[in-house]
């Protein structure tokens, strides 16, 4: 047994001598073997990325600290991507022993990371267009890559930092934005930070100060402005025209952690007023005065879930999101929302200012519950879910805003907006002579116009599930916005209370409104049909059946025989347009005949038409002022025979 013990001291004693031998070999080759690596490093660049790395100077002291000066990294025949003039830093040593890197301590004096892009590429290109290693995203597990990944980054991150005179660059074609850190520095897990931003238009000095911990994976920063104004946010502006800045964010991390094989990230981030402006959102600037964002992240194997402990705040409106995306079999996303019992009232005052315009000023009293549930399969794409329910409970409008539902009941004016320019005004009532009540208008028209337009027009509440279910599949697949679902009752809205600009603000106006037309019974369907057959745009300067009617036909709208009725049917989305469906001699074109065939055979299949109704239709004649048009457009053919091959659809 003695003898044992012996062999076991002597093992211990030869492997500790063996470790400090080579911790003294360490110690004495180290700059040896530090500008080996750095030969390799610049070796791997130039092969991989066409880009070399120099170092000028790089040498330890004692034996884990570093010190470089004169860092570079250039790309071939472009602007230097990276220049520090003096680095000096500090690692674990126990973790370089296992080959991992964690810094302690880090100081920069002065250098720059710049990003320029010009017509002939950019000095980043190379890093973008990287070799892409084999694909076994089919086997990652999430939460442990994600895990990983921000561990290493995290340990970059040193627990005491000071960086003096660096400047991060950006030059896109022109687009010059800087941003100089006059100040950076964390030390006893506090991070001050002074950023003096330049751009074309503007300069502002940034703050980020705040509690910092790396190691234990916890932060809480504030970032805003130091002159205590709005803190703005250059690039985008110059870039795609979005104007945006804010007062002041807080975040804050809590928890970043595995647990049972799942990582969980947990913490809050609150903002106060948020500025954004761009003509595709609104008119006008849109102002979030406070938002704030609980979050919990699951990361698991094979899934990422926004738990349904989360909580977004938007002024007074408090719901509760889940997110989840799953990649097993099938990809599922997964989205819900909910929003509690709350006051309308405080709906109507907590949104965005300058993103509902025409609900400023409204006013309501009761209670509305709120959920959402989508839910998408790739393998399946027919089968979306996507419920929404609101439930009312006393909610009654006591006062409208700038768009007053009440006014359809009566006689109005109406003004057709064209690429922004008002036109000629409408009365639509009894006063003009024009006006066509719905009784005087043809039953052919309204079976056609309803089935192409909108089937299930007096049976639904100004949406229909299924077809929005179908439009939201073509877009995913088609990765792009090419369909919508709009049913007749929005285009009321549209066109009498909005506008036609293409703006995010439009269209969650449009469906808000919507919903209060059609489900407080603020007018009947009939009446809203009525409206909508002596507004809409049926060629060129002409609004209303009335108009349309004597323009085409010479006819009064109940005189309309079944053929009149569908030809005026099927123009209806490209009215300008309605010449190119004619060739030289007068004639429908054999697409417009198809969709007419089509619609014809539509309401035949659904009992809308019968067999008697196609009997002893007269062939398609303009007899009114449009046929001069066909003339206008026969003489164009003469002397450009390509003249109308780009309408043709």
């Amino acid at each position: 047994m003695k003898t044992k013990k012996q062999k076991v001291f002597l093992f211990l004693k030869i492997s500790g001598i063996l470790l400090l031998l080579g911790i003294v070999m360490l110690f004495v080759f180290r700059n040896t073997l530090l500008n080996k690596v750095i030969h390799r490093i610049d070796s791997k660049l130039d092969r991989e990325y066409q880009c070399r790395f120099t170092v000028e100077k790089a040498e330890f002291h004692g034996l884990t600290n570093l010190e470089f000066q004169q860092i570079c990294l250039v790309p071939k025949q472009a602007d230097t991507l990276v220049r520090i003039d003096e680095l000096k830093t500090s690692v674990n040593f126990w973790k370089l022993l296992i080959g991992d890197v964690q810094l302690g301590k880090l100081e920069i004096n002065k250098g720059y990371v710049q990003l320029v892009k010009t017509k002939n590429g950019s000095n980043f290109d190379a890093f973008l267009h990287s070799k892409k290693e084999k694909d076994d995203s089919s086997e990652v597990n999430y939460a442990k890559l994600l895990n990983r990944v921000s561990s290493k980054l995290l340990d970059l991150v040193p627990t005491d930092m000071s960086v003096k005179g660096f400047a991060f660059k950006i030059d896109d074609n022109g687009n010059k934005v800087v941003f100089d850190f006059n100040q950076l520095a964390l030390a006893n897990k506090k991070l001050n930070t002074l950023i003096q931003v330049t751009s074309d238009h503007f300069s502002q000095q940034w703050s980020i100060n705040g509690f910092a911990d790396p190691r234990d994976r916890k932060a809480d920063l504030q970032f805003y402005n130091a002159a205590n104004d709005t803190l703005k946010i250059p690039y985008l502006d110059k870039k795609w025209n979005l104007k945006t800045g804010f007062k002041a964010i807080h975040f804050n991390l809590e928890n970043l952690a595995m647990d049972s094989g799942e990582l969980h990230i947990d913490g809050y981030a609150s903002l106060q007023d948020l500025v954004v402006n761009h003509p595709k959102i609104a008119g006008k600037d849109v102002v979030v005065q406070n938002a704030r964002f609980d979050y919990h992240w699951i990361v698991g194997s094979r899934s990422m879930v926004l738990d349904s402990t989360s909580t977004l705040q938007l002024n007074q409106i408090k719901c509760q999101p889940y997110i989840s995306y799953t990649n097993e079999t099938d990809k599922v996303y997964a989205l819900k929302l909910k929003i509690q019992k709350m006051k309308a009232q405080d709906f109507i005052v907590s949104l965005p200012t300058g993103l509902f315009r025409h609900f400023e000023g409204m006013e309501a009293e009761g209670n509305f519950s709120y959920a959402l549930h989508f839910e998408y399969n790739n393998h399946q794409p027919n089968n979306i879910i996507f419920e929404s329910k609101l439930q009312p409970d006393g909610l009654k409008i006591t006062k409208y805003g700038e768009a007053d539902l009440n006014k359809i009941n009566g006689e109005f004016v109406y003004r057709a907006i064209d690429n922004g320019i008002p036109q000629r005004p409408i009365v639509v009532g009894n006063s003009n002579a024009n006006f066509t009540p719905l009784s005087s208008i043809s039953p052919y028209l309204q079976k056609c116009v309803l089935t192409s337009e909108d089937p299930s027009f007096f049976n639904h509440r100004g949406f229909i599930t299924e077809a929005f279910k179908q439009s939201i599949a073509k877009n995913i697949r088609t990765r792009k916005f090419s369909r919508g679902a709009s049913t007749i009752s929005m285009q009321l809205i549209k066109n009498v209370f909005l506008t036609r600009e293409k703006t995010l603000s439009r269209k969650l106006e449009e469906i808000l409104l919507v919903y209060l037309l059609e489900n407080n019974h603020i007018s009947t369907k009939e009446r809203m049909l009525e409206v909508y057959f002596n507004i809409i745009e049926w060629g060129p300067n002409i609004y209303g059946i009335g108009e349309a009617s004597q323009f085409y036909f010479q006819k009064r709208p109940g005189d309309l025989n079944l053929n009149e009725c569908l030809f005026l049917a099927t123009i209806i989305p490209k009215p300008k347009g309605f010449m190119y469906r004619f060739d030289a001699e007068h004639e429908l074109k054999s697409f417009a005949k198809q969709q007419e065939t089509f619609l014809t055979k539509l309401m035949l299949r659904r009992n809308v038409l019968t067999a008697n109704d196609t009997i002893g239709n007269f062939p398609l004649s303009i007899s009114g002022p449009a046929k001069s048009f066909l003339k206008q457009k026969t003489a164009a053919v003469e002397t450009d025979s390509s003249a109308t091959d780009e309408f043709e659809f």
